[in-house]
């Protein structure tokens, strides 16, 4: 039984996604995936086709690029939810300058509303070095506060490191 929030954590390439898209399948629910990533170049648009050529048809797909709220609302008990993931989301925020304390706000009491359980996956940045722009650096921080938010809220928090979670808060269903 997935726990009602599970946050995974994890470098770029880390494995976090498919490790969260089995904890889904494995769950015995429907499975629904909330995708925040928009396609504004090459590189984003083959790791889309990556992560889709992954999911059979048993999975509800739905493009959330910033406002969560409404399709986490939309959803019913015996469904599971992965959002993947939540840097991308923020990264459309900061891209439109959205205000993001509001919006950060709003998804926390979306995720503690939704009638289903969560998976929220998101990157860990604060491993690297102090970047060298200021918009940088404001996503970093950003990043860091949401990331922090999200596993105070979270039942079940997990890092995964090269495919393999590590628990940092909670148990493994």
């Amino acid at each position: 039984m997935l726990p009602k929030l599970t946050f995974v954590l994890g470098g770029a390439a880390s494995g976090k996604s498919l490790w969260a898209e089995k904890l889904l399948l494995n769950s015995g629910l429907d499975p629904v995936y909330l995708a925040t990533a928009r396609a504004f170049d090459d590189e984003i648009k083959l790791r889309i086709k990556d992560h889709k050529s992954r999911r059979s048809d048993h999975w509800l797909n739905l493009e959330a690029e910033k406002e969560l709220t409404r399709a986490l609302s939309d959803r019913c008990p015996t469904q599971a939810v992965l959002i993947d993931c939540a840097t991308m989301w923020l990264t459309n925020l900061m891209m439109d300058e959205a205000e993001i304390a509001p919006a950060q706000s709003r998804l926390l009491k979306s995720l503690n509303r939704c009638p289903a359980p969560v998976v929220i996956v998101s990157n860990e940045v604060g491993h690297g070095i102090v970047p060298d722009n200021a918009l940088a650096r404001q996503f970093r921080e950003a990043q860091g506060r949401l990331n922090i938010a999200l596993a105070a809220q979270s039942d079940l928090t997990v890092l995964v490191v090269a495919g393999l979670p590590q628990v940092l808060k909670g148990q493994l269903p």
